[in-house]
């Protein structure tokens, strides 16, 4: 079957466009690791289960509404979703059968925490869950790599203004204390939050409630600013507390696809890209490694704050006290990238995003670019030149932490599209650390398992899995994309052409 799937992408190689330069073959380097990724709610179900707390996709994908329409299509829920939660060690399996080195989870928060708020109680059922999953892991040869926040917040905090409340600072140490104090003896590698710039500017994660009022874009960098604060706490307490006899590291992932200049022999559009990247990387990673947000974000948006008639900046500041506990709270930086766009200067931009306040533009896709069946854009160089950039300025190890293809739920076991999504999408990431030197550690693949994909639901796939959601088994196959990476895992890359082609 496989090698039919690869004659199939052979035939199918003009439907993956983006790539500009000859295919690479080497390898990466011998500590390089290779993993595949997944997140407490959108796989684990057992929502209600052994004393979990409810957590605010819990209500959300059951009772919010926008407008009369469901908030998730076809009004669907995680609440049994892949059913990790029972199935976790045939999930390990098949990871172990990948080939992986390491699985990168989340856990719930509301599972181990139910109120989200220590003080109430934590669930010691929660918490024996996860040893036995960490446990389970470990004795597959399959390195845990775990996420503390993917987007699921207890709904207690939800309903108190959730990240927008600054008390959610110390609840989140709290917590992570809890996860550090049980699980840090078997686990070294931690990742703090998951796509913040995702879940601040996003008016569905919180609930019904949705704090974010359109005509105020002040809310979305007071979300950013108490997630820096709260991750640097919890970093700083790691530090000091538990590194020295656990000896793990801690980082944060961010999301961010890649602003390719409409005209890259302009210099001005060239500038736009870069302004992009400070808006969206550099929003977090610049505090995190160097104690104040990008002097091209404090210089626009005090500029704008100011031309609104506002007394303070819409863009917070870190006095000299959080200054100094931000700065530097970072082991790593982890990225999740999967397409670019383009993007032009407009100093008359009034969107009240990130568009507006860094004075750019969204083009549409180039005509020449083929797009998943998502509709995002297929652009396998984006991901070497948004890993060059972050190399660049911040000289510090990546790992990237997702990167994968999505289709709707017509999705099948043969995906010689998907194949040669991965083939492109590692090479350019090949090309990044051969070429560029750029310090990338790993590889992830999102994701493991077909899953509930937030607003979509069950209508996107990502998976390299399978699911039978009709099947009350919940099979899980794999597509010719899971076997497809287990060769290029057990290479280390691409050695030669007899392998991977």
């Amino acid at each position: 079957m496989l090698k039919f799937v690869f004659l199939s992408v052979l035939l199918l190689a003009g439907g993956v466009k983006g790539q500009d330069d000859e295919f690479l073959y080497d390898v990466f380097p011998p500590d390089f690791q290779w993993g595949v990724a997944t997140s407490a709610y959108q796989i684990e179900g057992g929502a209600f289960a052994d004393g979990k707390g409810l957590s605010n996709w819990d209500y959300w994908s059951h009772n919010g509404s926008y407008e009369g329409h469901c908030n998730v299509r076809d009004c669907q829920n995680g609440d049994v979703g892949g059913d990790s939660y029972h199935k976790f060690r045939e999930d390990a399996a098949l990871i172990k059968s990948m080939g992986a080195d390491f699985y990168r989870f989340s856990l719930s928060w509301a599972r181990i925490v139910p109120t989200g708020r220590v003080a109430d109680g934590v669930n010691q059922a929660g918490i024996d869950h996860y040893n036995e999953v960490i446990d389970n892991l470990i004795a597959e040869g399959i390195t845990p790599f775990i996420t503390l926040y993917h987007w699921d917040l207890p709904l207690p905090l939800t309903w108190d203004g959730s990240w927008l409340n600054e008390d959610i600072i110390e609840h989140f140490k709290d917590y992570a204390r809890i996860v550090f104090e049980n699980y840090g003896d078997r686990v070294k590698l931690w990742l703090s939050f998951n796509e913040p710039h995702v879940f601040c500017f996003a008016d569905w994660t919180y609930a019904y409630l949705n704090p974010f009022n359109w005509t105020q874009p002040v809310k979305p960098y007071i979300c950013s600013h108490n997630i820096l604060k709260a991750h640097a706490l919890a970093w700083r307490m790691y530090d000091s507390e538990f590194r020295p006899t656990q000896g793990g590291k801690m980082g944060i992932t961010l999301n961010c696809d890649w602003p390719e200049p409409l005209d890259p022999a302009n210099s001005a559009h060239v500038e736009a890209s870069d302004r992009s990247m400070h808006f969206h990387y550099g929003l977090y990673a610049n505090p995190l490694l160097r104690g104040e947000y990008p002097p091209i974000m404090r210089s626009l948006i005090d500029a704008k704050s100011e031309a609104e008639g506002r007394n303070e900046s819409r863009l917070p500041s870190f006095d000299a006290e959080w200054t100094q506990i931000v700065n530097g709270t970072l082991d790593f930086l982890g990225l999740n990238h999967y397409f670019a766009y383009k993007v032009v200067p407009d100093d008359n931009n009034e969107s009240i995003w990130v568009e507006g306040d860094a004075n750019i533009h969204i083009e549409p896709d180039d005509e020449s670019w083929n797009h998943t069946a998502v509709g995002w854009p297929i652009t396998p160089f984006g991901i070497r030149k948004v890993v060059k950039w972050i190399a660049d300025e911040y000289n510090y190890p990546i790992y990237i932490t997702e990167n994968g293809y999505g289709h709707w739920e017509n999705d099948t076991f043969n995906d010689p599209i998907r194949v040669e999504f991965y083939k492109q999408y590692i090479n350019n990431v090949l090309r990044a650390v051969r070429l560029d030197g750029a310090d990338v550690k790993s590889y992830t693949a999102w994701s493991l398992l077909d899953n509930y994909e937030w607003a979509s639901g069950y209508s996107v796939r990502f998976g390299v899995h399978h699911v039978n959601y009709t099947d009350p088994n919940l099979t899980r196959t794999p597509k010719a994309s899971a076997m497809y990476l287990k060769v290029v895992f057990a290479d280390n890359g691409f050695p030669n052409a007899t392998r991977t082609d």
